[in-house]
């Protein structure tokens, strides 16, 4: 496993917060009562680093919620220039603490990298998982091209992450949603205007 894919993102810093180095962030996980618990973070990125992408532990001495985010006081982050440089980092934690779930229950960023199949056909793997745009989270699957699916229970088959596949049933069509069209249908198009 890489480094990077031994750490997951639990929130992205957005701005400075207060005069004391207080930062805001957006909170990425399901689980933000484990602020309160987790006391060893990790910064990926922001303006502090040359390459940004380097990682660096930092000790939470407080936080608090506050309009839809997160606001994250770390020990020796202490004005706001020094609070400056963390923003745009990804507050992360090491994937080994994340928050166990039940049996029946896994993490949607699991999902990145999986083959997904249609009734059986190969139509290519999860490149990213897109959320707020309905109820279920858009998966973006590369393969022929692009393609946006729901991730919905109802078009789930079977998951099996060891394996890295997602067999789903897919209504008729969906995949062809936002196909080009064909000359017929242009010219079509065409005559209507």
């Amino acid at each position: 496993m890489t480094e990077e894919a031994e750490f997951v993102t639990i929130a992205r810093v957005s701005k400075t917060q207060g005069r004391h180095g207080e930062v805001a962030a957006t909170l990425l996980t399901d689980f933000p009562e484990l602020f309160e618990t987790r006391k060893k973070l990790f910064a990926l990125g922001g303006s502090a680093t040359q390459s940004g992408t380097a990682r660096r532990k930092l000790d939470l001495d407080e936080h608090w919620f506050h309009k839809g985010m997160v606001v994250l006081k770390f020990a020796g982050v202490d004005s706001i220039s020094d609070a400056e440089t963390l923003v745009g980092s990804e507050i992360q934690i090491p994937r080994s603490e994340r928050a166990t779930l039940g049996s029946d229950e896994f993490y949607v960023s699991d999902l990145a990298g999986c083959m997904v199949t249609d009734s059986g056909r190969e139509i290519g793997r999860v490149k990213d998982v897109q959320f707020g745009s309905g109820e279920a989270p858009l998966l973006v699957i590369e393969g022929e091209k692009e393609y946006l699916v729901p991730f919905a229970a109802a078009y789930i088959q079977k998951i099996a992450l060891e394996q890295k596949r997602l067999e789903m049933k897919l209504p008729e069509g969906m995949l062809e949603l936002d196909a080009p069209l064909s000359q017929e249908e242009r010219r079509r198009q065409h005559e209507k205007s």
